[in-house]
């Protein structure tokens, strides 16, 4: 971390100890409750129609010529030819190698961009008209839930940990009606899936039937596979 972002930081958290009177408290949550407001209302009125999509979650750091890259990108374009959309978070690396192949087979190519300091900006291969840029991050993940019919997880960092992980937990608690969650990639996801089970599920945090809510596959036939026979179980297509 540079000086000026340790500098930053450091203003950051002594404004938030910082005290404050009631108007002030008032006027400035206020505004935030109407933007929340406009982020939910902006993304439900452009995602209401998009019809099946699955979504694709791995690091924004991933370069073009990375087999990770290739990898989503080819799932995005089985998963269209199959009858699905695509949603990603709408930036760089394995969220552009998901919108660029469902752009490829000219499918729908969704992108739920994020404001940061870094990392992201939205990529090329978004349809402009299901384009949308979220300051906050939590209005941001209902979106991915509410209009996705399967997560595809590739390998990423704390963010796409995140993901994987609110799904299960949405899912586990029954909040959401379950959907297919697949990770991709057997030697990147192999320790964390030996840790809960070694871990959670030996101590009792976890339940052995919730291991089942996740499937862990190594290539793009794999992955699209587990998403089609969960439907299939159900005698659900993409056209529903």
């Amino acid at each position: 971390m540079s000086e000026k972002e340790l500098i930053k930081q450091d203003e950051k958290i002594r404004k938030a100890f910082k005290e404050r009177d009631w108007s002030e408290i008032k006027s400035a949550d206020s505004w935030a409750i109407f933007k929340v407001m406009s982020e939910f209302v902006e993304g439900f009125e452009k995602l209401a129609k998009i019809g099946p999509c699955v979504s694709i979650f791995g690091s924004a750091r991933t370069p073009r010529d990375h087999k990770h890259y290739q990898m989503a990108e080819e799932i995005a374009a089985k998963l269209v030819r199959h009858g699905y959309g695509v949603i990603t978070g709408g930036g760089p690396g394995i969220m552009e190698a998901g919108n660029k192949g469902a752009h490829s087979e000219g499918g729908k190519s969704v992108g739920l961009n994020i404001v940061l300091p870094f990392e992201q900006f939205n990529n090329i291969y978004i349809d402009r008209d299901k384009l949308l840029t979220f300051d906050y991050f939590f209005v941001r993940k209902v979106m991915f839930v509410k209009y996705s019919q399967g997560f595809v997880v590739l390998p990423g960092g704390f963010g796409t940990m995140d993901e994987f992980f609110e799904a299960l937990t949405l899912i586990q608690t029954n909040k959401i009606g379950r959907f297919p969650i697949v990770l991709v990639g057997k030697n990147y996801w192999e320790g964390l899936v030996d840790w809960i089970k070694s871990t959670l599920l030996e101590n009792k945090y976890i339940s052995p039937e919730d291991l089942d809510l996740f499937s862990v596959v190594e290539n793009a036939t794999e992955a699209v596979q587990v998403i089609d026979d969960f439907y299939n179980k159900y005698l659900l297509s993409p056209n529903f």
